[in-house]
């Protein structure tokens, strides 16, 4: 019992002396802002403050440092921008994808751009029938597609007509993206 007492006496000495020092390094701020200023309102507080006041000043004037490097360096030029900025702006076609295109484009779809869209979802449908996707929910999604794909061509196609290509987009990568 009694060494419990002591245990418990000396945890709680040890949390209250904790807490003054946290409470002792006051905020967070690090920085010298000035120098502190008192004022005497009897002469025995004007020796002590006196001699406060000095010993601050010291402190502060030890604290107070000359600015770095990097607060006197003269601003950064900017850098001209490269003539092949921003590099490839369309990804090269495999011969997988090329032969998916031809099959589309026999099909007598024409997908948008260099077929990129296209190819995307041709991948998702391989990815999405290994994986067990049900087949109409790759549908639907094949079908979004080809709205997407349409829009980004500046075509007006009608749900039965994306629901349409969506079958040819399913079977051209079933032909040949999905076999390699």
């Amino acid at each position: 019992m009694r060494t419990s007492l002591a245990r418990t006496l000396s945890m709680g000495v040890l949390a209250v002396a904790a807490g003054g020092m946290l409470v002792a390094c006051g905020s967070d701020d690090s920085t010298a802002t000035g120098v502190p200023t008192t004022t005497a309102t009897t002469t025995a507080e004007s020796s002590t403050t006196s001699a406060t006041t000095s010993a601050s000043e010291s402190t502060t004037s030890a604290a107070v440092t000359s600015p770095g490097e990097a607060a006197t360096a003269p601003p950064e030029q900017p850098q001209p921008v490269p003539e092949d900025f921003p590099g490839a702006t369309q990804a090269p076609v495999d011969d997988r994808g090329q032969a998916f295109l031809e099959e589309l484009k026999k099909s007598g779809v024409t997908p948008a751009g260099n077929g990129e869209i296209a190819i995307s979802t041709a991948s998702y449908i391989c990815s999405a029938q290994s994986q067990g996707v049900a087949p109409d929910e790759i549908a639907t999604f094949v079908t979004a597609n080809v709205g997407v794909e349409a829009s980004a061509s500046g075509t007006q196609i009608t749900a039965e007509q994306a629901g349409e290509t969506a079958q040819l987009y399913i079977t051209a990568a079933q032909n040949t993206i999905c076999k390699a």
